[in-house]
């Protein structure tokens, strides 16, 4: 059976509330389809080479400084591959280490630990960077009301992983997916243009057909569209790619009648003198869309 455990360690700090978990099934579905692709029959390298008796100890290190995020998908990696290794964790997803802090250890069958180390580190190391840059604008942020969260700019595939990532980073999640709110975008309020129709009484019309515990959210990009945001029932007006005093402007024209979201052009130079114009919400795409994967190892004792 596979061991995974986890000890708080004594010297990293927790960017983050215990994240929710993601579920086991969904963990599982998106790593056997990466070993799969890895290695669809087999790891011929480790089976010609390595006797099927041996057994080994490999260390996850970090190669430089970050947040971790990857406890799911490590386990998963290993224990797909053969059910006799074992996982423990030093650290735990949300905590912060310094280079050459040993994250992990992996003990069991040579070529299972062989065969899992590439999928295992290309998922650890892409959901860490993501953490480390979220905790990189939640930093900046410090001292303001303003939360930082994801979008739906995500690897195919791999947005639940990503968004827990974004939690472990001290982040918040945006709607998963088209399926869980309304948000009306600048394509669709040019589209209701184009036809003519008053955009407060299209807003309003939408938002009676909605059952009651469904956000509804608004994009505007200038700030003579809010009182039809508003009027049309906002509860979330998105002020995309406002300059700070238009962002200001915009977010004492709404006077807390809605929730303010603040989205385009948000990079770590910028996201401070964002958050210092009092919206509620800082969207970035740049969280997960082109993040960095953070140096990992894993080494043979």
């Amino acid at each position: 059976m596979t061991s995974s455990t986890a000890t708080t360690s004594t010297a990293p700090s927790r960017h983050a509330q215990v994240p929710a978990s993601v579920p086991q099934d969904a963990v599982d579905r998106i790593v056997a389809a990466a070993l799969a692709e890895d290695a669809p029959w087999g790891d011929i390298t480790s089976e010609l080479l390595v006797p099927e008796e041996a057994r080994t100890t490999a260390v996850l290190t970090a190669r430089e400084p970050g947040v971790f995020c990857g406890e799911r998908v490590i386990e998963a990696a290993f224990r797909l591959t053969s059910p006799e290794t074992a996982v423990q964790f030093l650290i735990r997803d949300g905590e912060s280490f310094e280079a050459g802090t040993v994250l992990a250890e992996i003990s069991g069958p040579a070529r299972a630990v062989l065969t899992g180390e590439r999928v295992a580190l290309n998922l650890a190391q892409r959901l860490s960077g993501i953490a480390t840059l979220t905790a990189a604008f939640v930093a900046r942020t410090a001292g303001t009301t303003a939360r930082i969260t994801d979008t739906r700019k995500t690897t195919p595939g791999l947005r639940i992983l990503e968004r827990h990532a974004v939690r472990c980073g001290g982040g918040y999640n945006h709607r998963f997916s088209l399926s869980d709110a309304v948000m009306a975008k600048d394509n669709h309020l040019a589209l209701l243009a184009a036809g003519g129709t008053d955009l407060a009484q299209a807003l309003a019309t939408a938002k009676a057909r909605l059952p009651h515990t469904v956000h509804f959210e608004v994009e505007v990009d200038r700030l003579d569209q809010i009182e039809a945001a508003l009027a049309g029932g906002a509860d979330t007006v998105l002020l995309d790619n406002f300059d700070p005093a238009d962002l200001r402007r915009g977010v004492e024209l709404i006077g807390g009648r809605a929730l303010t979201e603040a989205s385009g052009n948000v990079r770590l130079e910028t996201v401070a003198q964002i958050a210092a114009t009092g919206v509620d919400l800082i969207s970035a795409g740049a969280l997960t869309h082109s993040v960095r994967a953070l140096d990992l190892g894993l080494d043979l004792r």
